[in-house]
């Protein structure tokens, strides 16, 4: 039976979003209302109050949650996000998303995702460990080395790694280094891990400026989002050979037609902590990033920044998502009638649970890998999940987005069958 696929609008957000895509690869792939909504159900959702002792002796509560959105391949696995506007929904989003990433990269983990509704710029050190310690605490039933597997994502980082590992480990009686991911190397972290997703976004821009038949050397790009994602995207693209014209963070952006020097911008921000100000590169508006005249931009930020209202005037002919759902459902088809190719985010930006994988493995093992090592597999795992949606896309006459959905919804569908329904 056909699936209806939720209409765009104005209001939608990542998780209307969400479940348009898996719609339309439910309908393309020809399965049934039953397998739609087995899949489109999250396999277990934790909502937790998080309170907080202030350094200054007073107590706020903050809303905690923990999605395990599937788990037919594998543990579940998925970042924690601090941020002033998580809320549930965006959570049920993230987690779907990363069960089609992790299966389309061919990782043996199910989607998860988890998110505190703070501002973590507006507490101190001290307070965010004990936030941390106190949400890993209530969360412990369902996270696990063979469970469910944190990693750092927005507003998060290893040193948040380091708190939850140690309140774990605490609570178990023995030190657990597979808990989480993206740990600080003395505690068992992966080289590599750091500027893994920067360098899987880079890996794939430059095989997309190859497939459009371009020379990184000749080519240009603009950055949106300069932290986690973005930084590494664009020094690795500059250090391909591409001109980065413009990179921007929350504080503003800047714009050099020859290229910016990303190292000196690089030192900038590690002095003064935003891109604002950098004497390299003129100021423009960030919202006009998206719509320089560039070969590749890269919206390395947060969900939602292409919409209908600009998507007709981006003028990059090559998009790649850095960040977790930056193009909404709407202004994905304004670009695809404009034959503006969009790397997916489940694949642009798989790096990082690629290497999150890699960092598991060697602390299961208990045997570490120099970073080449894992440079060099995570380029070719990058490279193999690039050949097979391009050529499962050609072959189905898809977007690359449609055909990354439904590569990832099959394999976990046919995971879910082998295993069959219990009891």
């Amino acid at each position: 039976m056909a699936v209806e696929v939720v209409a765009d609008s104005a209001t939608t957000g990542p998780l209307d979003d969400a479940r348009a895509q898996l719609a339309f690869a439910i309908e393309h792939l020809g399965y049934g209302e039953g397998i739609h909504t087995l899949l489109a159900t999250p396999r277990r959702e934790l909502t937790v109050s998080v309170p907080l002792r202030r350094d200054d002796g007073g107590t706020e509560v903050f809303i905690g949650h923990r999605v395990q959105h599937n788990f037919s391949r594998g543990p579940a696995k998925g970042g924690l996000r601090y941020s002033a506007f998580v809320d549930l929904d965006e959570v049920r989003a993230l987690a779907m998303w990363m069960t089609w990433k992790c299966a389309l990269v061919d990782v043996p983990y199910g989607g998860a995702k988890g998110g505190i509704t703070i501002d973590p710029t507006r507490y101190s050190d001290a307070e965010l460990e004990r936030v941390t310690r106190r949400y890993t605490s209530e969360i412990m039933p369902l996270i696990g080395p063979t469970q469910d597997i944190p990693a750092p994502d927005v507003g998060t980082d290893e040193r948040t790694m380091a708190w939850i590992m140690d309140t774990y480990s605490v609570n178990v009686g023995h030190t657990v280094p597979g808990v989480v991911t993206g740990k600080p190397l003395a505690l068992g972290g992966s080289l590599g891990r750091a500027s893994a997703t920067s360098r899987g976004v880079s890996h794939v821009a430059l095989l997309a400026l190859e497939h459009r038949g371009r020379a990184a050397s000749r080519s240009t790009a603009a950055v949106q989002g300069f932290g986690k994602v973005g930084r590494d995207t664009a020094r690795f693209l500059a250090e391909a050979g591409v001109r980065v014209r413009a990179v921007s963070d929350v504080t503003g952006a800047v714009f050099r037609e020859d290229g910016l020097d990303i190292r000196a911008l690089m030192r900038h921000v590690d002095t003064t902590g935003h891109v604002a100000g950098f004497s390299g590169g003129e100021a423009i508006d960030g919202e006009e990033l998206l719509e320089l005249d560039v070969d590749v931009l890269v919206p390395a930020a947060l969900e939602g920044v292409l919409t209908e209202a600009n998507a007709d005037r981006v003028r990059a002919g090559i998009v790649v998502e850095g960040a977790n759902g930056p193009t909404t459902k709407a202004a994905d088809a304004v670009l695809r009638e404009r034959d503006v190719l969009v790397v997916p985010d489940i694949l642009a930006n798989a790096g990082g649970v690629v290497v999150s994988y890699f960092e598991w493995v060697q602390a299961n093992q208990a045997y570490w890998w120099t970073e080449a090592e894992v440079d060099d597999k995570l380029r070719r795992r990058m490279t193999s999940s690039w050949r097979a949606v391009l050529e499962y896309a050609d072959r189905a006459h898809l977007s690359l987005r449609e055909a990354a959905t439904c590569m990832g919804v099959e394999r976990v569908w046919e995971a879910h069958r082998l295993r069959g329904l219990y009891p």
